[in-house]
Formats: C-alpha cells, sequence, structure tokens
C-alpha cells in the first residue's frame, strides 16, 4: 500500500462490508512495517512519496544511466505505484521495458509512463496552451505528465500572440478549465495574455526557444516574473513537469 488511494479503498471495502476488518488490519500492518525507502546503492526509493504528497516518486533521467533508470522503476512499479520517467531517452526506455514490458515511451514528451490504481482523479479539465509548433515537447511533457496525475487535460496548441485571432477564438475552452497551464518561447508574452481573458489560475512555462537574445529562455522568463496580469505563476525554463505538477495539486483540491 503505498498511495492514499489505495487506503481509501481498503476503508471502503470495510465500510461496506466486503472485507472483514481483520484482514484490512493485516494489510495496514503489513503497510507498516514496509521499507519507507528502498536503498539500490545509487539511489534511495521514495516509497511513501505518494502518502505524503499524492503522487510516487517521479524518476529525473538527466544523468542517469539506463540501467539505472530501470532498476529504479521496477522498484516503483514492483510496490504498485505508478510510473513516471522524465526526459527520458530511446536507450533509457529499452533498458526500462526489459524490466517493466507494460511501460510506454512517449517520444515527443521524452517520457516514460506506466498508469497503475494508485492515482485519484482530478475534478476539472486542465488546459494546456502552446504559443508555437516549436514549444510542443515541453508542451507535451506538461500534458501527459498532468494525465498521468488523474486529470482531464484539454490541448491547446500553436496560438502565440504573433495571431492572436487563433487564440480570441477558443474563449470557451479557456472558460471551461480549471487551471491553464501556458507554454511559451521567445519574449514569453502568452500568459500575460491569456490571464487576461480567464479567472483560473495560469502557469507559464518559459521555453529555451528563439534566437540569441533571447538567451535559452532568460527573455521568456523574466518577461513571464514581470506579467501585469494577476493570477500568473511561473516554474523554470522548459520545466511542463513542474507545471504539470502543480496544476495537478490544484485541479484535486
Amino acid at each position: 500500500m503505498t498511495s492514499n488511494k489505495q487506503l481509501q479503498d481498503l476503508l471502503d471495502q470495510v465500510a461496506a462490508g466486503t472485507l472483514p476488518a481483520a484482514e484490512a488490519k493485516d494489510h495496514l500492518i503489513d503497510a507498516f512495517r514496509s521499507q519507507p525507502y528502498e536503498d539500490l546503492g545509487f539511489a534511495r526509493v521514495d516509497h511513501h512519496r505518494a502518502v505524503r504528497q499524492g503522487f510516487p516518486e517521479v524518476i529525473l533521467g538527466l544523468g542517469k544511466t539506463p540501467p539505472q533508470i530501470a532498476a529504479i522503476a521496477a522498484g516503483i512499479v514492483a510496490r504498485g505505484s505508478t510510473l513516471l520517467v522524465t526526459r527520458a531517452t530511446a536507450a533509457a526506455y529499452e533498458a526500462v521495458r526489459a524490466k517493466v514490458p507494460e511501460a510506454t515511451y512517449f517520444a515527443d514528451a521524452g517520457l516514460i509512463t506506466l498508469a497503475q490504481q494508485d492515482v485519484t482523479p482530478g475534478k476539472g479539465t486542465i488546459m494546456v496552451a502552446a504559443a508555437g509548433t516549436s514549444d510542443l515537447p515541453v508542451a507535451e511533457e506538461a500534458a501527459r505528465t498532468a494525465e498521468l496525475m488523474g486529470n482531464q487535460v484539454a490541448r491547446l496548441y500553436d496560438v502565440g500572440v504573433a495571431g492572436l485571432h487563433r487564440l480570441l477564438g477558443e474563449r470557451e475552452r479557456l472558460n471551461a478549465a480549471r487551471v491553464i497551464i501556458v507554454v511559451a518561447g521567445m519574449e514569453g508574452a502568452l500568459p500575460s495574455v491569456v490571464a487576461g481573458l480567464v479567472s483560473a489560475p495560469v502557469i507559464a512555462v518559459p521555453t529555451s526557444i528563439g534566437y540569441g537574445a533571447s538567451f535559452g529562455g532568460i527573455a521568456a522568463l523574466l518577461g513571464m516574473l514581470n506579467s501585469c496580469a494577476s493570477g500568473v505563476s511561473v516554474v523554470n525554463i522548459d520545466n511542463g513537469f513542474g507545471a504539470a505538477s502543480i496544476a495537478s495539486l490544484i485541479n484535486h483540491l
């Protein structure tokens, strides 16, 4: 038992009379006795992350070898937890698939995933809006992460400020979202425009897309941090995962 949902399911079964209280007690004792983390030598896998934070530990693929990623992934899945590897390569996926054959690789987002029955559904829709097609890898990282975290996701792509009519034609969809993630590079103006149109919180994601003076996304980051629209928060450059995590927390409130 590694998640709040699994605990709730257990209690619901006892309340419904489909699981004897003594058997539920045994399940709980087993869960309490199990290690809160698993020491692999090169990593300590946090198996109680979902209990504390609502979602299992996520593996950052950067800087890890494919065998290391595969070993951590196998440990997470063995406990019945949902698997998410970010910034994953095809080589990492092949190593993971050898240990977790059911895992899926999304090359467009750099994610390895496996959904299990430990995530509670969100309460509304998270919209992911991207300024341009060049921003889609970051946008897809955000969208697929939010989906894996139990949320309904709507995508709104290529609606940057160079053609503002493309965004204004989607007002109904924007207003229907509970949280909006806005991904943009270059000067990073799109989150301010979106936030001026809606009452939902906007999470801005600057990307490293742009020419020389964009400084690898710093220009977009500074523009978003200096937004004159209220209700805008900003994550790090290219951090689609971070934006999705915050949006999911809001959508589960």
